[in-house]
């Protein structure tokens, strides 16, 4: 039924939004920035869909006298299945635009909502984890002190000050999820007017 049909704008958004995702396999999702007086220029730790970028080997130094674990991308399961589900979702909108059906658009929008849910989630827990469990042998040691990183905003940690927010992968898939919401609501309204004329 042609009601049932994209329109050309949709199945151009979804195009591009497929293009976008290459994109973000290239690129950092996200970053913590830590600001401190002995460190005036700062430092950053960068995430990528496959690998960790930035100072990861200095934070890793100073992370190491307050009983954190040190950071390696082969600890993570993240970062061997993501680039995996980065290219499904780039091939889904793809898929979409060929496809040409509202279903399969509505279909990826609540798929492409439950991914950046579970993924905001899983990066809960690995701050979590990654401030909480502590060396009890460590040099430095602060009563009830944690040092879970924000998950997104800014924290005080020690003299470190944190700042957790999107890199340009992160902002590409806040973008694309807008756009693919933008499309659905285009599409239902669309759908309203031919149904009730």
């Amino acid at each position: 039924m042609k009601n049932n049909r994209l329109t050309p704008l949709n199945r151009t958004i979804a195009f591009i939004c497929g293009l976008a995702l290459i994109v973000v396999l290239f690129v950092p999702l996200w970053q913590i920035e830590l600001a401190a007086p002995q460190y005036p220029e700062g430092l950053v730790l960068k995430m990528y869909p496959n690998k960790l970028g930035g100072n990861v080997d200095v934070i890793n130094g100073l992370n190491h006298y307050i009983g954190m674990k040190t950071l390696h991308a082969n600890n993570f399961i993240e970062f061997t299945v993501l680039p995996y589900i980065i290219s499904f979702f780039a091939a889904f909108f793809f898929l979409v635009a060929l496809i040409n059906k509202r279903k399969w658009l509505t279909a990826l929008l609540i798929s492409f909502i439950a991914f950046g849910v579970i993924a905001m989630v899983d990066f809960y827990r690995w701050n979590y984890n990654y401030g909480h469990d502590l060396d009890p042998n460590a040099a430095i040691q602060v009563p009830g002190m944690t040092y879970q990183p924000p998950l997104i905003g800014y924290k005080q940690l020690l003299n470190f000050g944190a700042y957790s927010i999107p890199d340009i992968g992160g902002w590409i898939f806040i973008g694309v999820g807008l756009s693919l919401l933008t499309a659905v609501i285009i599409q239902t309204r669309k759908n309203k007017k031919v149904v009730y004329g």
